[in-house]
C-alpha cells in the first residue's frame, strides 16, 4: 500500500492535527506501509518519518500567522507523485493544496479520502462573520463530495455533517498514550507552588487561548465560583492571542503558557478537576489526556467531547454556553473529594479503550477496501493536473 498525504499541519508545528498525524504515521511505519507526506513544514530529523516529507511552497495564513497555505502547483509536486505512484490520496483539510490533490487523484484514477479535524465553520461567529456560515457549509459540501470516503473523529460530528448534506462519513477516532499521560506524573511540589490543597482543589484548563474555545464562559464560571465561596485554584496551560485579555480578567489564575512532554504530563496529573467549555471541538484530545491522567472532566454538551464522558462515571456534562450550569457541575466536584477520586479512577481505567494502533488499524482497513473496490491502479504518468 502506497499512500500520499496532503496536510497544512505537521510537526514541528504542534496542534491536534499534527499530533494525530504523528500517531498515524508511527502506526504506518510499524506496519510497514509506504507513505509520503506533502506539507509546508518538515519535522526535525529526530522524528522517524521526517524523511518521507516533501516541503511544499506556502504563504502565511493571515488570521493565524503560525499556519501556512500551501501552493503545490508551484513546486513540481505532480512529477514527484507520478514517480512515487500512490495507490490512494488522503487530504487533511479543505485547502487549495487539498483541492489540487483531489484533482490529481481523479485524473490518475486514484481513490481519494479526507479527514475532518477542525470545525472551521463554527469559528465564524466568534469573529463577527456568522452570515458566512451558509457559504462555508456549501464549500465544504462541494469539497467532501469529491472524496471517495470522509473520516471524522466522533459520531456527533458524523451526524452534524450528515445534517449538512455530507453523507456516508466514517468514524476514525483518536487514541491516547497511557504511558505518557497517567496519575504517576502527579507532582505535589507543583501543587504546593500553586497553593492547591484538599480544601482548595486545582481546576485545570489546557487549550489554545482563542475565542473559539468559549473562554468567555470559563471567565464567567470562575467568577460565579468565587462569588459562591467555592475555594479552588485555576490554572490555564496554553497560549494564544487571548492570553493578555484573560490575564487581565483572571488576576488570581495561574497562566503556565505552552507546555509539552513531561511538563505537560505533570500539569494534567496534578489537577483535581479538568474543565473544557469549548463547543467547537470535533474530538477533544485534551479531554482524553485529562481522563488518562486520572482526572475527572467537565465538558459541555456540544461537539466531540461529550462522547468521551459518561456522566457520573468519569466526569460531568454541562449545558453549552451556560456558565451557571458549568459552574454548578464544576462546583460539585470541587466540593466532593470522594466523588473526584472515584470518577478519576474510572476515567483512567476507561482510557484504555482508546488504543492508537487499533484505531489507526481501522483506518488502514478502510484504505485497503477502497483500493480493492476501485479495481484501479495508477494511470500512466505525465497527464497535466490543473491547479
Amino acid at each position: 500500500m502506497r499512500i500520499a498525504y496532503f496536510t497544512e499541519s505537521l510537526f514541528p508545528h504542534v496542534d491536534g492535527v499534527s499530533r494525530t498525524l504523528n500517531q498515524l504515521f508511527r502506526t504506518l511505519e510499524a506496519r510497514g506501509v509506504d507513505f509520503r507526506v506533502f506539507a509546508p513544514f518538515v519535522p526535525d530529523a529526530g522524528v522517524s518519518w521526517s524523511r518521507r516529507v516533501r516541503r511544499v511552497p506556502a504563504v502565511a495564513f493571515p488570521l493565524y500567522p503560525d499556519y501556512r497555505v500551501s501552493l503545490p502547483f508551484a513546486g513540481g509536486v505532480a512529477a514527484e507523485l507520478d514517480e512515487y505512484r500512490p495507490e490512494l490520496v488522503h487530504v487533511v483539510s479543505p485547502t487549495p493544496m487539498a483541492v489540487w490533490a483531489q484533482r490529481y487523484a481523479r485524473r490518475r484514477g486514484l481513490p481519494v479520502v479526507a479527514s475532518f479535524h477542525t470545525h472551521f465553520v463554527s469559528y465564524f461567529r466568534y469573529y463577527h462573520v456568522a452570515p458566512l456560515e451558509e457559504l462555508g457549509w456549501a464549500l465544504l459540501r462541494r469539497f467532501y463530495r469529491r472524496c471517495d470516503a470522509v473520516f471524522a473523529p466522533t459520531r456527533a460530528i458524523i451526524a452534524e455533517l450528515a445534517g449538512q448534506g455530507i453523507a456516508g462519513v466514517r468514524l476514525w477516532s483518536r487514541g491516547i498514550e497511557r504511558d505518557r499521560f497517567g496519575p504517576q506524573h502527579r507532582d505535589e511540589r507543583l501543587r504546593a507552588e500553586l497553593g492547591a490543597r484538599d480544601d482548595a482543589p486545582l481546576l485545570l484548563l489546557v487549550s489554545r487561548l482563542v475565542k473559539e474555545k468559549d473562554l468567555a464562559d470559563l471567565v464567567a464560571m470562575h467568577r460565579l465560583l468565587r462569588a459562591r465561596g467555592s475555594a479552588h485554584r485555576l490554572a490555564l496551560v496554553g497560549d494564544g492571542p487571548m492570553r493578555a485579555e484573560l490575564e487581565a480578567v483572571l488576576p488570581d489564575a495561574h497562566f503556565a503558557g505552552h507546555q509539552a512532554g513531561e511538563a505537560l504530563s505533570r500539569w494534567y496529573a496534578s489537577a483535581d478537576v479538568f474543565v473544557f467549555p469549548s463547543t467547537t471541538e470535533t474530538f477533544g484530545n485534551v479531554v482524553l489526556e485529562a481522563l488518562a491522567s486520572g482526572v475527572p472532566a467537565v465538558v459541555v454538551a456540544r461537539g466531540g467531547p461529550p462522547e468521551l464522558i459518561e456522566p457520573e462515571t468519569n466526569g460531568l456534562v454541562a449545558r453549552p454556553n451556560d456558565p451557571a450550569d458549568l459552574a454548578a457541575c464544576v462546583e460539585r466536584l470541587l466540593r466532593d473529594a470522594a466523588l473526584r477520586r472515584a470518577l478519576g479512577e474510572r476515567a483512567r481505567a476507561g482510557s484504555a479503550a482508546y488504543d492508537w494502533d487499533a484505531i489507526n488499524g481501522g483506518l488502514l482497513d478502510g484504505y485497503a477496501a477502497l483500493i480493492a473496490r476501485s479495481g484501479r491502479r495508477p494511470a500512466r504518468p505525465g497527464a497535466e493536473v490543473s491547479p
